[in-house]
This record gives C-alpha cells, structure tokens and sequence, in this order.
C-alpha cells in the first residue's frame, strides 16, 4: 500500500513545466558567471589581475562553506503559509536579477582609465552580493524538488524537466554570448566586448528572472513539513549526521578540481584557435544527443543505480579524455582534426552529463528522506545548500586553480589604450592549454569516486526508506490537518 501510495503522481504538466522554465530562466544568468566566461570577463574585458581574480574566488569559495549551509539552515527554520521555501522565490528574483546587471557593468560605470585597485573592490563587492542572492533563490529552488512531492517518479519528472528545460532555452546565454564576442571581435557589430557582456546580463536580469519568479508562482509544497522550527545548530548537526549526504558532498567537493577543464575550454577557443563560436559547432550532437538522453534515463535506471552510474561516468571520462588529449596534441590548433575529434567526445560527455543533471539532485533528496526516517526532521534547506555550494565551489576551484596557472603557463593580457593584446610567454603555452582543457579533467575525474565506495543507499535499503517514509508521512498530514497547523 505503501509502495502505490509514493506512485501516485500529485504534480501535473502545468506545474513541471513551470518549474522547468523557472529553472531555464535562473540558468540563463548562472551560465555566463558560473563558466570560464565571467574569468574571461574579468582578466581580458575589465582588466582585472588574474591573481587578484584567483583570491576573490579562493576567499568566496571558502565563505560559501559557510554561508551556504547558514542560509539553508535559515530556509528550515522559516514557517508561513505559503510554505518555507516559496517566499525566497518569490522575493529573490528581482534583487537576483539587479545583482546580475552590476556583476558585468564594472568597465561602463568605472570607465577605462580606472585603476586596478578600483576594479578589485568593485569586482569584489558585486560577486559576493550576487552570490548572496543567487544561494537565498538557487536553495529554495532546488529544496522544492524533494518538497513538491513525496512520489519518487514525480521528483524525476520535476529534476529532468527542470534540467531539460534548462539546457534547452538556459543555454542560449552562452550561445549568444560567443557569437556577439566574435562579431565584436571582428568588428561586425558596433559593441564592444564589455558592452556585449553588458547586454547579456541586462537580459539575464530581466527576462531570466521573470521566468525564475514562475517558481514561486505556479508551485506548490506538498511534503508536509516537521511542526516544530528546527534551531539552526540543529541544521548542522543534521548535516553531520547525514552520511549518504556527507559521501555526495566529499565526492561533489572532488568533482569540483575537474572542474579546471571547463575553465581552460574558454582560453582554448578564444586564445588558441581564436574562434569563440566554434563551441556551438563542436556542441551541437552532444546537445542533440543529451535532450533524446532524458528519454532514456527511466530506462536507464533499471539497470544500474545512481552509484553505478557515477562510476560509469568517471571511467568513461578518464578513457575518452586521454584519447582525444594523445590525438590531438600535434594537430590542436588544426581544425580539421580537432572539430570532429572534440565532436565525438562531446556525444559520449552530453549522454553522461544529461543523465548526472538529474542523479546527484535526485540522490540529495532520497538523503532528505533518510534523515526524517531516521531523526524525524526534514531538511530541505541544509541539504540542497550543499548542491549550491557545490556548483559555486566548482567554479571557484576551477577559477581559482585556472587564474592561477595563467600566468604560470605564459598566458596574460595587457592593456594598450582601449585595447586588450595577448601575450604567450612560451612556446608550449598553446599546448599547455590544450592538456589542461582534455587530459587534466580526465585525470581528476576520477577523484571523486572515491567516497561512493562507501555510499550504499541503493537498492533494498532505499526502497525501505521510501516505503515506511510513505506511511509516516500519512499519519503526519493527518496530524497537521487535525490540528489546523498550515503546511
């Protein structure tokens, strides 16, 4: 009884798109700051030091371990009748969306002759009060995904639509993006690239934020939560004692060192083979291949669980990385050798990346569940604060590790009047790149297997936890209700 009770489907079409788009909208700012753009931004168009570049994002990485769960323990403790986690998303959007637009409109409102110490503090100041925002709206989002529905097959429908979606009309940012950057390269628009970045995040501000708000507006909280307000040392704790959680955190945390391949991929098109466009070319079967993906993911999960799955990908990774690295580094910069080569490893990286958007959201909240049928308390806002913190110490790793080695490989830019010129160093600095942005990411990839060894909330035991959960939850709502509590 209790198995068919987590199968009825509670969230209908309406809503999972809705969702899906809120989370297309979100995605349309977060890609060019979350990605190798925003390093970009800041060492080639604002003319901000690498290294002062690396600390910023080295210090925000290190507040994030805090600042984080801290707002997600926050989330927990909020009670009103709209839920806890719709307020945030209905509040969040606008200052969100503000947030976004001075992240990128350094260069128009300092000018060109500002000096390097003015560039810091800005840069400084508007990156933490965006990802201040962007942790009070993201957590919420991603906490209303285990919150929304207590059916397993309704929290899958809800991730994957809000992943396709994402993909689908979120990514246009980045594909927009590198087209203006080689149009203003060419001198075939009258927009300079601060003004190019500038555009993108007045767009990201306003029309992504208004379909980010659709999360507050058209969702709703199903999972009837704990009456009592847990204190925010008890969020914590319960992050501590959550071991399935604690596995998915250390394994994320490792992810987040391959995460230099994404950082290099940016350098690669725009200083190497000096086509920033050819990305779309290169991506354009694996995002083919990555929609009809989803398709298959409830197959897929037949046979292999979320653990083998990881592992899959992780080998899969390590072998296809270090063959395209070995193939392609005498011919790098031939692109009759490197567009086909690059194509077929995005195929095989698109069928793996579409099914793991879905899986580590997924897993996150089988742990939310363990933990209320073993403590009695949920806690959607601690947990999902760890899928923030990890997308966000990504890039930090990434930017951070990446800005560093700049340097170190021979790679700068110098400021000559209102134009920006590349300099190499050295005469291996092209291949540096290329080895940085294939092979190294393979290499580290494998990094975060490691803690899944010990992660075994699969099989009999999850299904355990679902089915007395089920019940539980029943006796709750039926609590709540009697006792005229609102959700």
């Amino acid at each position: 009884m209790a198995e068919n009770k987590g199968d009825i489907r509670y969230v209908g079409v309406k809503e999972t798109l809705a969702y899906g788009i809120a989370n297309a909208g979100q995605c349309f700012g977060y890609n060019i700051i979350a990605g190798s753009y925003l390093s970009l931004f800041f060492t080639k168009v604002f003319g901000v030091p690498p290294e002062a570049v690396a600390a910023m994002m080295l210090f925000l990485g290190l507040w994030d371990t805090i600042n984080d769960p801290l707002m997600g323990s926050i989330i927990d403790r909020t009670r009103t009748r709209y839920g806890k986690l719709r307020p945030y998303l209905l509040i969040v959007p606008i200052p969100l969306g503000l947030a976004t637009i001075m992240l990128f409109a350094g260069p128009q409102i300092l000018g060109d002759k500002a000096e390097d110490v003015a560039k810091i503090i800005y840069m400084f100041i508007t990156y933490f009060i965006w990802e201040l925002f962007y942790t009070l709206g993201d957590v919420p989002f991603w906490g209303m995904s285990a919150a929304i529905s207590p059916s397993p097959s309704d929290r899958t429908r809800v991730i994957s639509s809000a992943r396709f979606i994402s993909g689908l009309i979120g990514g246009l940012s980045t594909t927009i993006l590198v087209v203006l950057m080689d149009l203003s390269n060419n001198g075939s628009i009258p927009l300079s690239l601060s003004q190019v970045f500038l555009l993108m995040a007045i767009i990201s501000g306003t029309l992504g934020m208004a379909l980010f708000s659709l999360s507050g507006i058209c969702t709703k909280e199903r999972v009837v939560q704990t009456i009592q307000e847990p204190s925010i040392l008890d969020g914590f704790k319960a992050l501590v004692r959550n071991k399935p959680l604690l596995l998915i955190v250390i394994g994320n945390v490792l992810a987040a060192i391959s995460g230099i391949g994404g950082f290099f991929q940016a350098y690669y098109y725009s200083e190497v083979v000096e086509m920033n466009s050819l990305t779309l070319i290169i991506g354009l079967p694996g995002t083919i291949l990555g929609f009809v993906t989803y398709l298959l993911i409830p197959k897929i999960k037949q046979k292999f669980d979320n653990r083998q799955i990881i592992f899959l990908n992780g080998f899969a990774r390590l072998i296809m990385g270090t063959l395209v690295f070995v193939v392609g580094m005498k011919a790098f910069t031939n692109l009759w050798v490197v567009v086909p080569l690059l194509m077929i490893q995005n195929l095989l990286f698109s069928f793996f990346n579409t099914i793991n958007m879905v899986i580590p959201t997924e897993m996150i909240g089988d742990t939310i569940d363990y933990m209320e049928w073993k403590t009695g308390e949920r806690n959607e806002g601690v947990s999902f604060s760890v899928l923030t913190f990890v997308g966000k110490l990504t890039g930090s790793i990434s930017g951070t590790i990446g800005n560093a080695l700049l340097p170190v490989i021979g790679l700068s830019f110098v400021t000559m009047g209102t134009e920006t010129v590349t300099v190499k160093a050295y005469e291996q600095t092209d291949l540096l790149i290329w080895g940085m942005f294939t092979l190294a990411p393979a290499i580290l990839g494998l990094l975060p297997l490691i803690p899944y060894i010990w992660y075994d909330l699969t099989g009999d035991k999850l299904k355990q936890v679902r089915e007395e959960m089920a019940e539980r939850r029943q006796t709750l709502s039926a609590k709540v209700s009697g006792g005229g509590e609102n959700e």
